[in-house]
């Protein structure tokens, strides 16, 4: 830790990194980015930003149960829940004739509300309201440990199954045709949004982590004409955001979630005035 640290005074010397929680934040930064730009692609390709959306709500449910339960800790619970949440999902989306947006506007609803009604039981659901907003400050190092672990499982299963979710998302029927099985494909991605939702949420809060899945996406759509361009983008504004907005935030004393959303929102409509320059 203490090298980590050591080597973040010698490559950046700044006054806002003096601090241990914010050398924590800034690392923290460093690698959520990626995994909400690197996601973001498949989301806003595959059009699943209401989706991604519910996996908060679902989250925030079993933060609940956990924290009422007692069985396991309520981080615990709100990654496994988030998990079952996503395939619930997914195979009510593939084995009913209800439309989808229907589906997932159920699920999201409904999740939502039994986690609040099972917070309030008692009083006790100020000591979990900061979920709803994030503090990426009170991050310590071991959980930076675990998010380095996630970002790597993430690329590794992105560089399996990439090219059938590419094909997925342009033509189903043709995925079908090649032999690819659309419900495990789908189940495999949704499994990896959930967990990455499941443990950001304490730290980017439930209210606008939706938007760090989609943004990045969003904006790489503007201006790029490439599938490597379109990571590249994706990754790199979702980075670019998730930097300023800490540093802004700690001189400004605002919320870091908040102020990194405004951020990314920022650059997608820079990007969306560029679109005719960029996309032939």
């Amino acid at each position: 830790m203490d090298l980590v640290y050591n080597l973040l005074d010698v490559v950046l010397p700044v006054g806002w990194l003096q601090f241990d929680f914010m050398k924590n934040a800034f690392l923290a930064i460093l690698l959520i980015t990626p995994l909400f730009g690197l996601l973001s692609t498949m989301v806003v390709s595959n059009r699943m930003a209401f989706f991604s959306d519910s996996l908060g709500h679902g989250a925030f449910t079993g933060l609940a149960i956990g924290a009422v339960a007692g069985i396991v800790s309520p981080e615990d619970s709100l990654v496994l829940f988030s998990i079952i949440f996503a395939l619930l999902i997914t195979w009510i989306k593939n084995h009913s004739s209800i439309s989808t947006d229907t589906v997932i506007g159920v699920f999201s609803s409904t999740g939502i509300a039994v986690g609040l009604m099972m917070m309030s039981y008692g009083g006790g659901f100020n000591k979990f309201t900061g979920y709803l907003i994030g503090d990426v400050l009170s991050i310590t190092f071991d959980e930076i440990t675990a998010l380095f672990m996630v970002l790597v499982l993430v690329i590794a299963l992105w560089s399996l199954i990439f090219n059938r979710l590419l094909i997925m998302s342009v033509n189903v029927p043709f995925a079908r045709s090649r032999g690819m099985n659309i419900m495990l494909l789908e189940s495999v991605f949704a499994i990896a949004v959930a967990v990455v939702v499941a443990i950001s949420i304490q730290w980017v809060g439930l209210l606008i982590i939706n938007s760090l899945l989609v943004l990045p996406g969003a904006t790489a759509r503007n201006v790029s004409n490439s599938i490597k361009q379109y990571h590249a983008v994706s990754v790199g504004s979702a980075m670019v955001s998730g930097i300023t907005g800490l540093v802004l935030a700690y001189h400004l004393n605002m919320a870091v979630g908040a102020t990194v959303v405004v951020i990314s929102a920022v650059i997608f409509f820079i990007t969306l005035l560029l679109k005719p320059r960029f996309v032939r």
